[in-house]
């Protein structure tokens, strides 16, 4: 029978990190979930369960044959992969890259089955779509159907859920209980407690790099939820304020420009479809919105636009910063303004970084440090390198980090120059329990400040920080979406 046998073993995650496991046992047929914090060694153990993992020290008998493995790595590999071998350049067309169903259908599977996975993900009209002008819930969806689509023995699944819109959250909740009750061997890997599945019938913990408890559901959730209230309120009674910002920077006051954004009839689109049709949104001095809507509606197009980073917004009637869009402004006159967070970005961040260097970055808008910063900027950056418990490994690899450590750093480095526009897209993604807290924490003392606005995209509504005033809400209808402006005073 198909399984997993492991005790008193180390697997070598770097050179000077390793995962260690006392005793796991894991059979065909089970749904097991592994949680704990960022940092805490989960996607090491998705490795050593699909075996790209080498054991150094005690047993490890894995007898799962066909293994399958979704992970934030393998969306990052494809989104390089298409970035390098765009050749738009050499075209008098935009190259459009390997479509939905190509990347599905890499490596084999069942191609007959194809159809109907993608009708279960939603997918079916997207198979023909670019891989890359997914948005991110897309695309994880993109990666389970080709998983699923090659029938494994064993699916290990990194975040499965993270990046996804309601809907589409419940349907594959929904799918994985249907493959567990038809004898799937499941692995999920989660940060959020409250997502364990209620199919999910064993758990296991980790923290620093070691699983602590592995077992029956309840006995070992009742022990991580003693350690979550423990943690939130050690948070609660630590540091009270965030870092100060530069005094030395030189901050554009946006006091007298009027509304920070304007926006009249925006029609973006790409490929022949239409992304964002007919858009109207005015963003006033003080006003803090959330940004929601299905995957792919188009959020994360609109803030590219807000950014400056989307070439279509010279072509629209967009206004930034009280400066019409195309009237002679600099990219940077535009970013000098702006904090800003995306699972995108950290895709592309792929310059060689440490987190020191990640957070000095901020102060320049630049991915990478190209200037000396000053000794208040270093002091600062030492602040913020504290604040998020990465202080001894300043100078690591930025890529060695876990996915949720990279995010944390992200965040730090937008709000580091303690920007009048911070941009939040799912900045929670990643995330575990206790810095989801944590963070939502810093946006909203940033924000009681007085000088920061707040543009923030999710999924979870819950995910919203108290200081959210108003809402856009991207809502389907038969033509594409239509666009709804509220207030939330008084609400």
């Amino acid at each position: 029978m198909s399984s997993i046998r492991i005790r008193d073993a180390r697997f070598v995650i770097s050179e000077r990190h390793q995962l260690a496991i006392p005793r796991l046992e894991l059979d065909a047929g089970q749904c097991w979930t592994f949680v704990g914090a960022n940092g805490s060694g989960k996607t090491a153990l998705a490795r050593a369960l699909a075996g790209e993992l080498r054991c150094v020290a005690g047993e490890a008998d894995n007898r799962f044959g066909r293994i399958e493995w979704v992970s934030f790595e393998q969306l990052q590999q494809l989104a390089d992969r298409e970035r390098q071998e765009d050749e738009s350049d050499l075209l008098d067309y935009e190259d459009q890259g390997h479509s939905a169903r190509q990347i599905i259908l890499e490596g084999g599977g069942e191609a007959s089955r194809l159809a109907a996975l993608a009708g279960s993900f939603g997918l079916t009209g997207l198979l023909e779509r670019g891989f890359k002008y997914l948005s991110t819930g897309e695309t994880r969806k993109v990666l389970l159907c080709r998983a699923l689509l090659r029938r494994p023995d064993l699916l290990v699944l990194d975040e499965p859920f993270d990046g996804l819109d309601v809907h589409a959250h419940a349907g594959l909740t929904a799918l994985l209980e249907e493959l567990v009750a038809a004898g799937q061997t499941l692995v999920l890997i989660l940060n959020r407690f409250e997502e364990i599945p209620d199919f999910s019938d064993r758990i296991g913990m980790l923290a620093e790099g070691e699983l602590i408890a592995a077992g029956d559901r309840q006995q070992v959730a009742a022990s991580a939820q003693l350690q979550q209230l423990a943690h939130l309120t050690a948070m609660e009674q630590a540091t009270q304020a965030l870092p100060p910002a530069d005094p030395d920077a030189q901050r554009r006051a946006l006091d007298d420009c009027g509304p920070r954004i304007i926006m009249r009839d925006i029609r973006v689109g790409y490929g022949g479809q239409r992304i964002l049709d007919g858009l109207n949104w005015q963003v006033n001095p003080g006003e803090h919105w959330q940004i929601v809507g299905p995957n792919g509606a188009g959020k994360s197009t609109l803030l590219s636009l807000v950014t400056g980073d989307h070439p279509q917004g010279y072509s629209n009637d967009l206004t930034l910063f009280g400066r019409r869009r195309g009237s002679g402004e600099s990219i940077w006159d535009i970013k000098q303004h702006i904090g800003y967070v995306s699972t995108t970005m950290q895709q592309d961040y792929r310059v060689t970084a440490t987190p020191r260097s990640v957070i000095l970055s901020g102060f320049f808008d630049s991915i990478g440090v190209y200037q000396q910063p000053g000794d208040r900027q270093q002091a600062l950056a030492e602040q913020w390198l504290s604040l998020l418990g990465l202080r001894n490994a300043a100078n690591e690899p930025f890529r060695s980090l876990s996915y949720g450590q990279q995010r944390l750093l992200l965040i730090a480095r937008a709000m580091v120059k303690h920007p009048p526009i911070l941009i939040l897209d799912e900045p929670l993604q990643g995330l575990d329990t206790f810095n989801r807290h944590w963070v939502k924490r810093w946006i909203d003392l940033l924000v009681a400040e007085g000088g920061t606005q707040l543009l923030f995209v999710s999924h979870h509504q819950e995910d919203a920080p108290a200081c959210i005033s108003h809402r856009l809400t991207f809502v389907a209808d038969a033509d594409g979406y239509i666009y709804r402006s509220e207030s939330l005073k008084g609400a």
